[in-house]
């Protein structure tokens, strides 16, 4: 019985070190550090959907998601 123990013991020690060797290697999960989101998030006039600042539409002096809402203007 003592001799299974120290076996599996050592089996599990063998494979955290190859594991580990393995892991060394190889990039950090997730492709690396996470890129930041470039520009201002801002609010659309009409419903209120957050979205970066190069996507908006602009009509009026107001800020929204899409063309549509820029048609009907800002929500009253």
């Amino acid at each position: 019985m003592g001799r299974v123990l120290v076996i599996v013991l050592l089996v599990v020690f063998a494979v955290w070190l190859l594991r580990r060797a393995l892991r060394r290697g190889a990039p950090p999960p997730g492709g690396g550090p996470k890129k930041s989101v470039m520009g201002e998030l801002v609010s659309c006039a009409r419903c209120g959907l957050n979205l970066p600042r190069n996507e908006a539409r602009e009509s009026g002096g107001a800020l929204f998601c899409s063309d549509e809402h820029a048609r009907l203007g800002p929500a009253s």
